[in-house]
């Protein structure tokens, strides 16, 4: 792999790939209205890049007299049909971020607290799959902030590539202060995209505004400047 390139790249996906967050805004309200409870646009910008888990026992505690895994399924089902209707509501930059990276080779990795059934549906409307790995929230325990989710794509990806893929040359790109702290902690260089939310600055993060205009060599070159603070 060329010093010009990231050995490898882990995405997160709601809010840094697609723009998902009002899909997963209108299901969380409009399920609350159903059920006469309490939540606003204010309660779903709080959870941006929570665990679902956690969202489900907040939208509880508010009054919804569903499971946790009740709530869990419907949202997803409800983002997931969105996304088959309406098509990938794409970030500025991203898809075009995510093809150069395929196109020069580097393995990548989808690393998002959403659950298999909507990263498939992600997927199945790309037409192809560009990940070497997918890590669900469904998969791995415990959640953002902390570091697992992306210890385990990094696991991942060195399995299904038989590279060394060394953390200082990996790169994780997110949009949320849970997501951009978990791949910090997992070691690794951060890009960090405010999209609904601002992210808490941090050492080892670095924010820009967009993904617009980003290149595969760019982020090479944000991977050497965290390195060398």
């Amino acid at each position: 792999m060329s010093n010009q390139l990231p050995a490898a790249v882990l995405w997160d996906m709601d809010g840094t790939l697609i723009d998902s967050d009002p899909l997963w805004g209108r299901a969380e309200i409009s399920l609350m209205e159903r059920a006469g409870a309490p939540w606003t646009q204010q309660d779903v910008e709080d959870f941006v890049g929570a665990s679902l888990p956690s969202a489900a026992e907040k939208m509880r505690e508010a009054g919804l007299n569903l499971s946790v895994r009740e709530i869990i399924d419907h949202l997803i089902a409800e983002v997931a049909a969105g996304v088959r209707e309406f098509g990938i509501p794409w970030r500025p930059g991203a898809r075009e971020l995510l093809e150069a990276l395929s196109e020069a080779g580097v393995p990548q990795a989808l690393v998002t607290m959403s659950e298999t059934p909507l990263s498939s549906a992600f997927i199945e409307v790309l037409g192809r799959n560009p990940f070497h790995a997918v890590v669900t929230g469904d998969t791995v325990y415990p959640h953002k902030p902390e570091p697992e989710p992306y210890l385990k794509g990094l696991r991942l990806l060195r399995e299904a590539t038989g590279l060394e893929l060394p953390a200082t040359q990996v790169i994780a790109i997110e949009d949320s202060t849970p997501g951009t702290t978990s791949a910090v902690n997992a070691g690794l260089a951060t890009l960090g995209i405010p999209h609904t939310a601002a992210i808490t600055g941090r050492r080892g993060l670095i924010i820009r505004e967009t993904l617009a205009d980003m290149t595969p060599a760019r982020l090479a070159e944000i991977i050497a400047s965290i390195h060398t603070r």
